[in-house]
């Protein structure tokens, strides 16, 4: 809840350097309606953790991974014997900059962080929900409680959200262990500190939504 996004929820933005929590609490024009969102939060995500009425769920898969020969994909395999042999179990066809550039910069892609054949790189995907916000909006709906209906949106979202970063973290660290000494606060969270990087389909670097599908059916998402 500490998140800007949280209050962006609400169109609450303080004005500099009141921007940020909790200092967003000290803005003349906003403050007061910010705090008291703020505590309403908090009463309703403890409500919630009570009764369980939501629950978190996210599902992992780490995979041998290789550039395509061609450089404009990434090969997905089983396991090392899959890649050894050259079987692929899926592809991901990957974009690259389309903005066109004044200077002599290549036009990268997601690809060219992968590496080609004949090395064991690996590319790991993950999805994560959060289930019962739907019951508590038709609940809230049928009492005619907007306010309450978008707060239950809004905390689900910041739930989620959360619940990404956690997941993210125990990849580093222990899955696939590649950051078993990462040492990293909040501050350097945000910052994106750690190494690796988690960039998701629909942005930028990888605008194409399509590959959702690919990714959903090799971790098993439902």
């Amino acid at each position: 809840l500490t998140g800007i996004l949280f209050f962006q929820t609400w169109e609450l933005r303080g004005r500099y350097p009141n921007r940020g929590y909790p200092k967003i609490f000290n803005d003349e024009a906003v403050g007061k309606e910010a705090k008291k969102l703020f505590d309403d939060a908090q009463a309703m995500m403890k409500n919630i953790i009570a009764e369980k009425s939501m629950s978190l769920k996210g599902v992992v898969g780490l995979f041998p991974a290789n550039r395509s020969e061609n450089g404009e994909d990434i090969h997905i395999y089983a396991d090392e014997d899959s890649r050894a042999a050259g079987n692929t179990t899926s592809t991901f066809c990957m974009l690259r900059q389309q903005a066109e550039k004044e200077n002599e910069d290549p036009y990268l892609s997601q690809a060219d962080f992968i590496a080609p054949a004949g090395y064991k790189d690996h590319l790991g995907m993950f999805a994560v929900s959060c289930f019962g916000c739907d019951a508590l909006v038709e609940k809230y709906e049928s009492e005619h409680d907007d306010y309450s209906k978008i707060m239950s949106q809004a905390l689900a979202d910041r739930f989620v959200e959360a619940f990404a970063e956690y997941l993210h973290k125990v990849i580093r660290t222990e899955m696939w262990g590649y950051a078993k000494d990462e040492k990293l606060d909040e501050a350097d969270l945000l910052k994106i500190k750690y190494d690796g990087i988690r960039p998701a389909p629909g942005y930028p670097s990888q605008p194409d939504h399509t590959e959702k599908q690919t990714m959903w059916e090799l971790i098993k998402a439902k």
